[in-house]
């Protein structure tokens, strides 16, 4: 059982609690991404399966046995940290088998590990190099060699990529998706970068202020986030999340409505509010220079050209409305008819933040799986 199990774990420094009362289970095998901002908490969660952190209060569990009091060497994980931390005077292969030595291995046993974590990471002919002969990528690659090598039930991940640049960052995804599928650890992966949280986890812990906001797939974060935190911190423009006001059978944004489908209708009712906050993403509105039977009326404000398409950025009677559009034939000034896709929508308390959930009618095989349900902090 290589699961990693929180029951209500918390850390605090002084009076400043920084963990507050995280309470999942990390599964067996599975690649799991804590990700949040600055400061949520994460790096210090990962510490405390590490052992390089107290707890204050709760318990942790690994392979069933509870680790609160046992030392971080005892622990069975691997750890790679965002600065390497790679001791200076010895060469890349004193490195990379130190902890085998510690652990007395043999001689034939050290020299194959070793042989088998070069061939793989490609480090074979820099055996001999000091760490401030090696670029950036190479000594990130020295790191997962040396944590590799232990063949550990835990291999936990510190930002690893952080220093290096994009490409090298999509070359050792690769790297560790490789070690992953190698070796079958329970995997646990600190980022702020959603990007690598959406390519790279099995699930995402989403993280603020010391918080679990959601736990779950890629996809059922991205597509039906469990809050307005959510919705704008996973997208790249974030979620649009506009004041609105509920009618009957539609909702008025300024002084324009949109009429909701009887799906929705029937939903918002059995959730009994209406003070509720409007949500969609930029790439699920549909944009024209023709009136929509069903829709709003903005002005351009600028555009954003991202390479593969473009942001336009839109006033909607006093609200900032951003959409996806794959041709730049918006400018400043430009009366803009635009209408959100009904199946892409979402509505969260104004009060909470939470989202009121989504009609099943809408909802397919993937997000009915309890399994995979979201879980709300």
């Amino acid at each position: 059982m290589k699961e990693i199990r929180f029951e209500h774990v918390k850390k605090s420094y002084g009076n400043t609690e920084v963990v507050k009362d995280l309470n999942f289970t990390i599964r067996e095998g599975e690649r799991l991404i804590l990700l949040g901002p600055s400061g949520c908490g994460k790096s210090t969660t990962l510490r405390m399966i590490a052992g390089l952190e107290d707890i204050t209060e709760g318990s942790l569990f690994m392979n069933g046995k509870k680790m609160n009091d046992v030392p971080s060497g005892k622990r069975n994980a691997a750890m790679v940290f965002q600065n390497y931390a790679l001791y200076p005077h010895m060469t890349l292969k004193q490195n990379i088998i130190y902890g085998l030595k510690v652990q007395k291995l043999s001689k034939e046993e050290i020299q194959s590990r070793l042989d088998f974590v070069l061939d793989m990471l490609q480090l074979k002919g820099l055996e001999d190099r000091l760490p401030k002969d090696l670029s950036g990528g190479q000594r990130q690659r020295v790191a997962l060699a040396r944590a590799t090598v232990k063949r550990s039930d835990f291999f936990l991940l510190d930002e690893p990529l952080s220093n290096l640049d994009a490409q090298l960052r999509v070359s050792a995804r690769k790297e560790l998706l490789k070690i992953h599928d190698m070796f079958k650890q329970t995997m646990v992966y600190v980022t702020h970068d959603q990007i690598e949280a959406m390519t790279f986890a099995d699930r995402i812990a989403l993280m603020y202020n010391g918080e679990l906001q959601m736990l779950d797939t890629p996809t059922n974060v991205y597509h039906r986030p469990a809050n307005v935190f959510t919705a704008k911190f996973i997208g790249s423009p974030p979620t649009n999340i506009l004041e609105m006001n509920y009618h009957e059978k539609s909702i008025s944004i300024g002084q324009q409505s949109f009429e909701l489908n009887e799906i929705w209708l029937k939903h918002i009712k059995q959730r009994n509010t209406s003070d509720l906050l409007f949500g969609i993403r930029p790439e699920h509105v549909e944009l024209s220079t023709a009136s929509f039977s069903n829709g709003y009326r903005g002005k351009v404000k600028y555009t954003e050209n991202l390479g593969s398409n473009y942001s336009v950025y839109i006033d909607l009677d006093g609200q900032e409305v951003v959409a996806a559009s794959d041709h730049k034939h918006w400018y400043k000034g430009d009366t803009v008819y635009f209408r959100p896709m009904m199946d892409r929508i979402h509505f969260f308390h104004k009060g909470t933040g939470n989202s009121i959930g989504y009609p099943e009618e809408l909802l397919d095989a993937d997000y009915k799986n309890k399994e995979e349900s979201r879980v709300l902090a």
